[in-house]
């Protein structure tokens, strides 16, 4: 009776052994979780799906509206990786929250544009009112766009650090106002300009080829500073799943999807 009792035992904890090595990602486990931004993320994320597929992995694909749930539920092991992001607010949120993600591959960049909200001409620009992101990263990319077209001046050398207490010289006397990336948007008109992430902008029905006023040059550093990346947590990067994601993402099927589909809009990363 003791011996199969052990043996009972032994059976239990085996099998659990192996359902929490399938939840954390084991080397057999073919599901890939990813949180991801609506536009363009998950989209490209559905392309991806059927060529996974032929590889035996499951993608599967949440989209989330905001820029801190994905990295949370990514964090916790909850979700094997996400895909809405740049590495500076990546590395910025791992610093000010405290967590563990890397970045796994850059996929794409997107320009960061100034679109008409209550104004439709740069001519307007004196005493214009500009609505910007106000996470760190964000905003001093914003600023750094309204500096390269000359109209405003920033302290030297505070680059992606800048905020709007780094203005040294307005001579068009803009107002900034600093709203949560997400409702930028719906605050255009309220506002004679905003600022938008590419992904935002997309999902509001703009492009960057047909709407923008303003926007970062393919061949900026701001290209190479602001690719989109998959994150995933410290440990997880070199996981097969999320190097078979990743290439996937990477590969000229995918490149080509993005390059019919977002005018400019979203660039596949070199």
């Amino acid at each position: 009776m003791k011996k199969k009792v052990i043996a009972l035992i032994s059976a239990a904890v085996a099998a659990a052994g192996l359902l929490a090595g399938c939840g954390n990602g084991g080397s057999d486990d073919k599901t890939i979780k990813v949180a991801a931004s609506a536009v363009p993320h998950a989209e490209i994320l559905e392309q991806a799906k059927p060529i996974l597929a032929e590889q035996g992995y499951d993608l599967q694909i949440e989209v989330f509206e905001d820029y801190v749930q994905p990295n949370n539920v990514v964090e916790s092991g909850d979700f094997d990786a996400n895909y809405f992001q740049h590495i500076p607010y990546l590395e910025g949120f791992n610093e000010e929250k405290g967590t563990h993600l890397v970045n796994a591959g850059g996929i794409h960049y997107e320009p960061f544009g100034l679109y008409p909200g209550k104004e439709t001409d740069l001519a307007n620009m004196q005493g214009a009112t500009i609505a910007v992101p106000n996470d760190t990263t964000n905003e001093a990319r914003a600023l750094l766009l309204l500096q390269d077209n000359g109209y405003l001046t920033l302290k030297e050398g505070v680059g992606l650090t800048a905020t709007k207490l780094d203005i040294v010289d307005n001579p068009y006397n803009i107002e900034l106002v600093e709203l949560e990336a997400a409702q930028i948007p719906r605050t255009l008109p309220d506002v004679s300009f905003g600022i938008m992430n590419g992904n935002y902008a997309m999902e509001a029905g703009f492009t960057v080829a047909d709407d923008a006023l303003l926007y970062e040059s393919v061949d900026s550093d701001a290209a190479a500073t602001y690719v989109n990346v998959i994150a995933v947590k410290e440990g997880n990067e070199n996981s097969e799943k999320i190097k078979a994601l990743v290439d996937v993402l990477k590969s000229d099927t995918i490149r080509e999807f993005i390059n019919n589909n977002y005018n400019g809009g979203v660039i596949p990363a070199k």
